[in-house]
């Protein structure tokens, strides 16, 4: 069996993106990375933030894991800023650390989304599904979740998407 790791990328580390990471995780199959526990500066072309926590945290996933699923919460219509600081700094590894870059090759790549309600715009997926292609890795796909009108509990039929990817894992 594959071993997978959802890798959080939220500015509330128990926000609801935690809810739906609990609830897809919820038999504790999975280890969880919360990147904003990490320093991960942003992408620069002289390697500034090579000393930050990116390269040993790649490393550490590239070694233990054959799945990746990228847990976001939907902000301006496009992935957690500390995701897309994550996903600049997979450039990382197309110039410095090319060796380690190329063991993402043949990795498998999943996303899970959250929002209010369920309003996901076209697109919200390509930045993933572009990656991974580009990385050599299989996309496998992903869902959206989003919460009851009170905004206390995830959707019944959010649920069923969120139990329905859990199969594909």
């Amino acid at each position: 069996m594959s071993k997978t790791v959802i890798i959080q990328g939220s500015s509330k580390s128990h926000g609801n993106t935690y809810k739906v990471i609990s609830y897809l995780n919820k038999n504790n199959q999975f280890d969880v990375i919360d990147l904003k526990t990490k320093t991960i500066g942003p992408f620069d072309y002289e390697f500034k933030h090579a000393d930050d926590d990116f390269l040993p945290l790649m490393e550490e996933i590239i070694e233990k894991y054959d799945t990746l699923i990228f847990a976001t919460p939907v902000y301006w219509y496009s992935m957690s800023g500390i995701m897309k600081d994550f996903f600049d700094r997979l450039s990382d590894l197309l110039h410095c650390r090319k060796e380690l870059g190329r063991k993402l090759r043949g990795k498998k790549l999943g996303m899970i989304s959250n929002s209010g309600i369920n309003d996901l715009k076209n697109g919200f997926t390509m930045p993933f599904i572009a990656s991974a292609d580009y990385l050599g890795m299989d996309y496998i796909g992903d869902t959206h979740s989003w919460f009851t009108e009170d905004g206390t509990e995830i959707h019944e039929d959010a649920k069923k998407a969120i139990d329905n990817f859990r199969l594909s894992l």
